[in-house]
């Protein structure tokens, strides 16, 4: 028979052993439950909708669904606490820290892990739900009214019009009132500045490394130093293009990583 004092967690990550951290870490506490485990954002719709849990361990970064869809898709008043587990950069987490209970940036020790925990059974504990309505309100409607980044650019060539994903997009180079955008096989030219791209584009997927250049982040390949404590960025495709200075900071933050 299931305690109804004990916190009913669901611990949601695509990655099988964070989902055995968490749950290694959680085995030893007689205060927690974990009603489920799922390895992406459908599985976590459908067990939060079933299980109704307590507490997520919510990562963002999953497929088919990532954890904001995931709570985008959350009843108001079936809402769990939330703590994010991520790899992604402190745009994410500054941006939703202010209503989950915590978060945990990968890789994570015993330490900051219990420091979260202890956090959540303390809140949780309290059962103050005129004040955890208002929290996870206050989260969904921001998720509600987020930037939605384009998944698609308009292309004319030849008067032909089609559609380029930008998942297949490489890098981006300005080129006076147009910009040039590269895939793994052809480019095109669109018309357009570079900075006006750039604010379409996600900032977790695209990069500024130069005033006249975006990449994508996976499609680096290498590193090279160059001079004056400038790079050139290898692509996947063979393109070489130029880490300046002024965006080198940017970049380190990204890849998390000191150049």
């Amino acid at each position: 028979m299931t305690d109804p004092k004990r916190i009913r967690a669901l611990v949601v990550d695509d990655e099988p052993l964070a989902r055995g951290m968490i749950r290694e870490m959680l085995a030893s506490d007689p205060d927690v439950e974990i009603v489920g485990e799922c390895s992406n954002g459908r599985e976590a719709i459908e067990a939060i909708d079933s299980l109704n849990p307590d507490l997520l361990f919510l990562d963002i970064q999953m497929p088919e669904f990532g954890g904001f869809e995931v709570l985008e898709s959350i009843e108001s008043d079936r809402a769990p606490y939330i703590i994010f587990v991520t790899a992604f950069d402190q745009f994410a987490v500054r941006a939703f820290e202010v209503h989950a209970l915590d978060y945990l940036l990968k890789p994570f020790d015993r330490e900051r892990f219990d420091a979260a925990w202890q956090r959540a059974k303390a809140v949780i504990g309290q059962e103050r739900s005129e004040e955890r309505d208002q929290r996870i309100l206050a989260l969904l409607e921001e998720l509600k009214t987020e930037q939605k980044y384009i998944e698609r650019l308009v292309v004319k060539v030849g008067g032909r019009v089609f559609f380029l994903d930008v998942d297949d997009i490489a890098c981006i180079e300005a080129e006076g009132n147009y910009v040039r955008v590269h895939n793994h096989t052809k480019s095109y030219l669109i018309r357009g500045t570079i900075s006006g791209l750039e604010a379409q584009l996600d900032p977790k997927k695209f990069l500024r490394i130069h005033r006249s250049a975006i990449v994508r982040l996976d499609k680096i390949k290498e590193l090279q130093p160059w001079f004056h404590g400038e790079y050139h960025v290898i692509l996947e495709t063979g393109q070489k293009l130029t880490l300046s200075r002024n965006y080198r900071a940017n970049l380190q933050e990204a890849i998390g990583n000191t150049l």
